[in-house]
């Protein structure tokens, strides 16, 4: 595949670092609450008794709604615009958050789930898209390793909510709920501040309106299978074991002999290590590569995820549990610039959409696979060691399937 060397749409309303501001925003209110989920799963777990199968059914509602909202919003982006879908999906995945705070049982609680899903889905691939169609070749991946940093923030803020303000009385996981409603507000500004990508305002009427069974057949030809093909197998691997993983990680701190609260700092501690995960990424991605930095995270991933499940004390899970958070993120950041290299601008976001609708097939999966694993009383090491074959499966797919697009210009 030959990615077209076009000269770069550069944005004539907005700054890097602005786009870099807004754009990285939104990221951390989706990471903000993902992160609140697995805390929220924990603190369910015990309110309303719930089982783990059932824990397992709200993490993996979750994906399905970012299945649905990646594969729908990457099209719509490709045909109404970057700018309209990532506002649209900012909307709705705050308001449902905002409505979850007065759930009163599991039915109502899981069907929000999955419109907060459809938002968050959609939201990520056409974030990453909208950015890398208006910064320059040459600092376009650490650009987007940047903004994917904003997650770690989220996260880091999730548990600190969690930790500080969910054990009070009153407050709990309703009123965390409420907080994630915010975006809501942020949505407004970006509607009156935010431009629309060059990139898509070049493409012709016809390109606009092709329709799915087109777009798919344009990511299925000859020129774009390989990629394609590579990028569904790394998307499912990562968002498997990351979901499988970290949605489960208060619950897993707590089934190695820890309280809730005990779990909750825990987590917090791990969770910071992503900061440092996802700027050495940055750092790198433009100086060895796309590829290079996939390789090496993703094995960083596997062998600290192994490490992980077979900890057994508060040093070693700490730690473990560091490496986690520091390799796992990083890929992430490196996913996200790699993803949007790999097409051309008429089905840019739908081929990213594509590819992360594929993965969140893998955290419908994941999150369930774990609670049925533990509710047989399978070990926390065996689940983890499933885990490190998607991750490595992941990793061949990059090495024997990918191409370098390191400061590759496209249109």
């Amino acid at each position: 595949m030959t990615v077209p060397k076009i000269q770069p749409a550069k944005s004539e309303n907005i700054s890097r670092n602005k786009l870099l501001a807004i754009a990285g925003l939104g990221w951390l209110f989706d990471a903000m609450d993902v992160g609140l989920l697995s805390f929220i799963l924990a603190a369910l777990s015990i309110e309303w008794g719930l089982s783990s199968q059932q824990l397992g059914w709200i993490g993996s509602i979750n994906s399905i709604g970012m299945a649905v909202g990646a594969f729908a919003f990457g099209i719509y982006a490709d045909k109404r615009g970057r700018k309209a879908a990532f506002i649209f999906t900012l909307l709705l995945f705050s308001i449902g958050s905002g409505l979850s705070a007065f759930a009163w049982g599991l039915g109502i609680f899981m069907f929000l789930r999955f419109l907060i899903g459809m938002g968050l889905g959609g939201e990520l691939p056409v974030a990453s898209t909208l950015v890398s169609e208006n910064v320059a070749a040459h600092e376009r991946g650490r650009i987007v390793v940047l903004i994917e940093s904003f997650w770690a923030v989220g996260w880091i803020v999730a548990a600190l909510i969690a930790y500080f303000l969910m054990p009070i009385e009153g407050f709990g996981w309703r009123g965390v709920m409420l907080l994630c409603a915010l975006p809501a507000l942020y949505a407004v500004y970006l509607r009156l501040h935010l431009p629309d990508s060059v990139s898509f305002k070049k493409l012709s009427h016809e390109e606009k309106k092709e329709t799915i069974m087109q777009k798919t057949a344009t990511l299925l030809s000859a020129e774009h299978r390989r990629s394609t093909i590579m990028l569904w197998l790394l998307w499912f691997g990562v968002v498997f074991s990351y979901y499988g993983m970290f949605l489960w990680l208060p619950k897993v701190v707590m089934s190695k002999g820890f309280g809730l609260e005990q779990s909750f700092g825990y987590v917090l501690l791990m969770t910071l290590a992503q900061l440092p995960g996802y700027f050495t990424v940055a750092w790198l991605i433009e100086r060895i590569g796309r590829k290079a930095v996939l390789v090496i995270y993703l094995s960083g991933t596997m062998l600290s995820a192994y490490w992980f499940g077979a900890a057994t004390t508060l040093n070693q899970i700490l730690l473990a549990g560091a490496l986690l958070s520091f390799f796992n993120l990083g890929a992430w950041g490196a996913l996200y610039a790699y993803t949007p290299e790999q097409y051309i601008a008429k089905i840019r976001a739908t081929g990213a959409g594509f590819a992360a609708a594929v993965g969140r097939v893998g955290g419908i999966f994941g999150p369930l696979m774990v609670g049925y694993l533990m509710a047989l009383n399978i070990s926390v090491s065996t689940i983890f060691t499933i885990f490190c074959a998607a991750i490595m499966i992941a990793i061949l797919a990059v090495i024997f399937l990918g191409k370098e697009t390191k400061q590759t210009i496209i249109d």
